[in-house]
């Protein structure tokens, strides 16, 4: 047998002293997805935990102008607030005006964002470029510089809205007040919420649209399929993830809308412009009458949280499916 054909023989390597020689352990199974989120967990039970605690238990004492003055902690009375509140007619039009509110407010977000996402797929890239940068401002602009913008544009003696209706042959817009009627002045509040929201569904939407595969479009084109059933069939389909998380996160943010109703209104809304924002800090900070507002502000997080679950199991569907 020559050298070549001579089997090698298996030489023990030596194992490495105990706490040498190995590398950094890694972290996996379940523990890893919470040890990432422990930090953003715990930043939110500081920041939010004590202030939601403090709401909760105040929603079922009595407490008002003389607790606060003097300190005190207030009674407990159980759910008496709640169903104070609960038993009241002016709380449910105003649950009913705030769904209302958010549902316009959405839609019109939704599909004005997707026009806008939708036409910045089909300009040049300098418009595209110059579209971008318009969104970008409008969304960061400060809240209070656009609603101040607002108040001017629809001014009934100097706003330029009035000037230009009144420009039209046999218009005369001249001193209309816009919230006199409580429909006119809803439609300038959810334009402002509309147009202040619209650059971040847009540019998300945007950038979903490039991740449609323009094969499964050209195929529908091959098959005599016409733009909208493509939009509806091939590209709506692959966006729904990112359209049930838009809508998710619009129907939070207005429903809690308040600065854009409370600065329109000069910090004094009337009883027809109430949402549930506004109606929560006018029953603790206006008539001072701080266990219903608590109470209130409790049951609007409940009906945020009964959305969240909604967008919960939307998500979970979408993942099944997937």
């Amino acid at each position: 047998m020559s050298a070549v054909d001579t089997p090698l023989e298996k030489v023990p390597r030596p194992r490495p002293p105990a706490g040498q020689g190995r590398g950094p352990r890694r972290l996996g199974g379940a523990a890893l997805p919470w040890t990432l989120l422990a930090p953003t967990i715990g930043v939110l039970v500081l920041v939010l935990g004590y202030p939601l605690v403090r709401l909760v238990t105040l929603s079922f004492k009595q407490y008002g102008q003389a607790e606060l003055w003097q300190g005190l902690p207030g009674d407990w009375q159980g759910f008496a607030n709640y169903t104070h509140v609960l038993g009241d007619s002016e709380f449910w039009a105003v649950v009913l005006r705030t769904l209302l509110f958010t549902v316009a407010a959405v839609l019109l977000t939704l599909v004005l964002g997707m026009a806008v996402a939708l036409l910045l797929q089909r300009v040049s890239p300098w418009m595209k470029t110059l579209i971008n940068i318009a969104l970008v401002a409008s969304w960061a602009m400060p809240i209070v510089v656009a609603i101040t913008v607002f108040k001017w544009m629809f001014d009934s003696d100097y706003g330029v809205l009035n000037w230009l209706l009144s420009r039209l042959p046999g218009v005369d817009f001249s001193g209309h007040n816009w919230f006199t009627d409580t429909k006119q002045g809803f439609l300038v509040i959810t334009l402002m919420v509309v147009w202040g929201a619209i650059p971040f569904v847009a540019i998300t939407l945007h950038a979903g649209l490039t991740q449609v595969p323009k094969e499964l479009e050209e195929a529908a084109r091959m098959d005599g399929a016409g733009p909208v059933k493509v939009f509806r069939h091939v590209t709506l389909p692959v966006l729904k993830p990112l359209i049930v998380m838009l809508t998710t996160l619009s129907v939070i943010w207005d429903m809690g809308v308040f600065p854009q109703v409370f600065l329109m209104r000069d910090g004094h809304p009337e009883p027809d412009y109430q949402v549930l924002t506004t109606y929560s800090y006018d029953q603790a900070f206006v008539a001072n009458d701080y266990d219903a507002g608590a109470a209130i502000a409790v049951i609007t997080v409940l009906l945020l949280l009964g959305v969240m679950a909604v967008y919960m199991r939307q998500m979970l569907k979408i993942g099944e499916v997937e």
